[in-house]
């Protein structure tokens, strides 16, 4: 599970064997799990996380977008 980034107990990170899904990046702190499609950044599924928050993740990915889908294809490929 190639890991993006961390941010405030968040771990953002995208499952290995997942490439020939659209490219996407999953969430998760604690019990609570998110995944965020990244072109446009929309929210595909949550466990756990409450609004505010999910409004807040939602934010950094789109701030972040580009370095996570730089990563994406860095593991990938093109």
């Amino acid at each position: 599970m190639p890991e993006v980034f961390r941010y405030r107990g968040h771990r953002v990170f995208f499952f290995s064997d997942e490439g020939r899904e659209p490219v996407h990046v999953h969430v998760e702190k604690a019990d609570a799990h998110a995944k965020f499609w990244l072109l446009p950044v929309v929210l595909a599924e949550n466990r756990g996380f409450r609004a505010p928050e999910l409004r807040s993740l939602h934010n950094l990915i789109e701030e972040q977008q580009e370095r996570i889908i730089f990563r994406w294809h860095e593991h990938f490929g093109p």
